[in-house]
């Protein structure tokens, strides 16, 4: 019998995939931001939170199927978005809102 190709794309084989929950308010509420396989990264995400792609991040969750874990990471990027504030020579708002609001959690 013939082995089956896998169906787990293998860019993200064995790599740490990072996914953020929005805030949207009222009654919109909250629901996971779409994201192309190749924005799930953690540098990507640090990019994108610094540019301001997302409205209010509320969570950030991080997960690697392959090693079996996934995690909440909200305060570790917080945390390294403050190491790194001084490389940034322009910050969305939204940023400073997330970092406020991490601090919090």
């Amino acid at each position: 019998m013939a082995n089956s190709p896998s169906i787990v794309p293998q860019s993200a084989a064995n790599r740490d995939v990072y996914i953020v929950l929005e805030d949207f308010g009222g009654r919109l509420g909250r629901a996971w931001s779409e994201t192309a396989e190749e924005d799930s990264n953690r540098a990507t995400l640090l990019r994108h939170l610094i540019e301001g792609h997302y409205i209010r991040p509320a969570r950030i969750v991080a997960f690697n199927t392959t090693e079996g874990w996934s995690r909440d990471v909200t305060a570790d990027i917080a945390d390294e978005l403050r190491r790194r504030f001084v490389e940034f020579e322009d910050v969305a708002p939204s940023m400073l809102e997330f970092l406020e609001r991490a601090v919090k959690h």
